[in-house]
């Protein structure tokens, strides 16, 4: 084995680019490429390290000694050092040894460009050369049609560590997931999946938020081709993808990006800006324009690369705003004497334009918690540019709503109609996620008051409220069967419940809610306009009631939906209605079969007895903590 060849897949053009934090495609250069030189196979290696005097290879293949395999640095003060290592193959572990002009510092690190990286607890990169032919070219083709704000979005939100375990309680591979979830996926009517954070992390109990490689799917489960496998089967079957991306911070980690070449090279210098107390992490230099050019490139390689649909970005509160989680004297404010990362917020619209200008039928949706304006509006008017926003005030109100005993719900109605107030002012997205089950707030059931029966009827009044609610559906794993006990990583989901009848129901219940969404343009054609939502009556607090119209275009498809939140029937309930005619009830969360007391609606003939500002109205029966729909 020779040593470093000089070598460069970077053209002035690159450079150009990588400097002014427009490159965009930078995981086509940086990081380790098989290739052949003078008819030489090898590995051509390439790592942005400023700071440094000399860096050096490391690997299996010369005994991890450092200064064997000095990479050359380039002579436009770009910080790349590259160089071409004859004989090094695909499954070659490495890493770079990194001797610093600061103090004479030597870091080891893992490449951040690295397609594959060991299984944790181990830390090196593998040179991967991986082949995958994809076969979902009609998912491709079409799935801008699937994608877009008018199309059904209902969401299935996954840890791959633990939605099911094997017979020794191990992970599922990607090949097996790409059986066993995707077959469940459509048994259950979802459109979506979301994956919690699936790149490289070295700490299980992160759940994948806290990233060291950024391009390498994480080991656990397999090799990078078997994720597209994954993602292709699932596309096969008309499901769509999201990924976590996590462009919030990362980890201290020795072998991650922290303190990269002996400087703070992709974290902010000042811990002001640079460190995250709640997760004790480092947050990325927003403002400097390699940075930039990494997240925006990695942004683009899993929608390049892996097919992806959709990227839900991480934490967005946390990078807007330069006093997140802050005391007084912890930050420092911008040129403008606000609290506004202006770095942060111009990455974003960057990152945005760029996305969904490169790549057609795709989504971002932003989990930010605040009340930060037009979040999901086009960066021309002046928003963020994301496709769709996390509403988290609806889930944190429709929550607190539903833990109060039904007795006390009169006197807090305005908690669940409040969302109506700002429901339009973003793409909203209605999120029931990992978050809410975790570190003791308990399972979603478990949340319900009453005895048994109330609480599952009380959680599939919810699931019949959220799906009829204007805007997009996420639900984590397990919300979709009762699970009664929290999240938790290290197992699989309680899978056995599903052999008692109201675990069984609330499955059935969520399988047709998904249908009834799907196949009903009222609830997704307008779903983020306020032309495809109407209240019949929001001031029923005497009776706990809800009524109300959702719209699409077609007028003879609009849905009258009326939800209980108590536990007392209501018979004879007179609600008016826009048209006059005959209406059958198409759906009903009391059914039999879900668990319910089986309470129906006969086809209901309208009379002229004007109601609630209407000529028309109906007299129909509610069942007790039920929701049902008419058309």
């Amino acid at each position: 084995m020779g040593n470093v060849v000089p070598h460069s897949l970077f053209t002035e053009f690159d450079i150009g680019l990588f400097k002014s934090g427009k490159h965009y495609r930078l995981y086509d250069k940086l990081g380790s490429h098989p290739i052949e030189v003078n008819g030489e196979k090898g590995t051509y290696f390439a790592v942005w390290a400023p700071t440094a005097k000399a860096v050096s290879v490391v690997g299996d293949f010369n005994y991890w000694l450092e200064g064997d395999h000095k990479l050359n640095v380039r002579w436009d003060a770009s910080g790349i050092w590259e160089g071409f290592i004859p004989g090094v193959k695909a499954g070659t572990k490495y890493k770079y040894k990194i001797h610093s002009n600061n103090q004479d510092i030597k870091t080891e690190k893992a490449d951040p460009f690295a397609r594959y990286c060991e299984h944790p607890p181990n830390t090196a990169s593998v040179v991967w050369d991986g082949t995958y032919k994809w076969k979902d070219k009609k998912w491709m083709d079409t799935r801008k049609s699937k994608n877009s704000l008018d199309s059904p979005f209902s969401v299935y939100e996954v840890h791959l560590g633990s939605w099911k375990k094997n017979e020794k309680n191990e992970y599922l591979s990607y090949k097996q997931l790409s059986e066993d979830l995707v077959a469940y996926l459509k048994e259950m009517n979802f459109t979506h999946v979301e994956f919690m954070p699936v790149m490289e992390y070295p700490y299980d109990p992160s759940w994948g938020y806290q990233l060291t490689g950024y391009f390498a799917p994480t080991s656990r489960f397999g090799e990078p081709e078997g994720l597209k496998l994954l993602i292709d089967k699932l596309h096969q079957n008309d499901i769509g993808v999201i990924l976590d991306w996590v462009p919030s911070h990362f980890p201290e980690d020795a072998h991650g990006l922290g303190f990269f070449d002996g400087s703070h090279l992709y974290e902010h210098p000042d811990r002001r800006r640079g460190y995250h107390q709640d997760w004790k992490s480092l947050i990325f230099n927003y403002g400097r324009n390699e940075v930039r050019a990494f997240l925006i490139s990695n942004a683009l390689f899993w929608l390049d690369q892996f097919h992806v649909d959709g990227l839900r970005v991480d934490a967005v509160a946390s990078m807007l705003y330069l006093d997140y989680s802050r005391e007084e004297g912890e930050w420092e404010p911008n040129i403008y004497g606000n609290n506004e990362n202006l770095e942060a917020i111009s990455l974003i619209r960057e990152l945005n334009e760029e996305v969904y200008r490169s790549f057609e039928g795709v989504q971002t949706i932003a989990e930010e918690s605040t009340s930060f304006s037009m979040v999901s509006r086009p960066v021309s008017i002046g928003g963020l540019g994301f496709g769709m926003k996390w509403m988290m005030g609806w889930m944190n109100d429709t929550l607190e709503y539903f833990k109060k005993e039904p007795i006390y719900r009169r006197h807090h109605q305005n908690d669940l109609t409040f969302s109506m107030t700002y429901a339009f002012t973003e793409n909203f997205m209605l999120p029931f996620s990992h978050d809410e089950v975790v570190y003791g707030k308990q399972s979603l059931l478990y949340k319900m008051p009453g005895d048994e029966w109330q609480r599952f009827a009380n959680l599939r009044l919810l699931y019949g409220y959220m799906f009829t609610h204007p805007g997009a559906n996420l639900l984590f794993m397990g919300a979709e069967f009762g699970q009664s006990s929290e999240w938790n990583f290290q197992h699989g989901l309680d899978w056995h419940l599903l052999q008692y009848d109201f675990h069984k129901g609330i499955k059935e219940l969520v399988k047709d809610l998904n249908a009834l969404y799907r196949e009903n343009p009222a609830l997704y054609e307008k779903q983020f306009s306020s032309e495809g939502f109407q209240w019949i009556d929001y001031g029923d607090h005497e009776n706990s009631v809800l009524t109300y119209i959702r719209k699409g275009h077609d007028p003879k498809k609009d849905l009258i939906i009326a939800c209980n939140f108590t536990p007392i029937p209501r018979e004879k309930y007179r609600i008016g209605i826009p048209k006059a005619g005959q209406y059958k009830e198409i759906f009903s969360t009391d059914s039999k079969k879900y668990g319910g007391s089986g309470s129906k609606n006969t086809i209901r003939k309208s009379a002229k007895k004007p109601w609630h500002g209407h000529k028309n109205s109906i007299e129909i029966t509610i069942p007790p903590l039920g929701m049902v729909v008419f058309q």
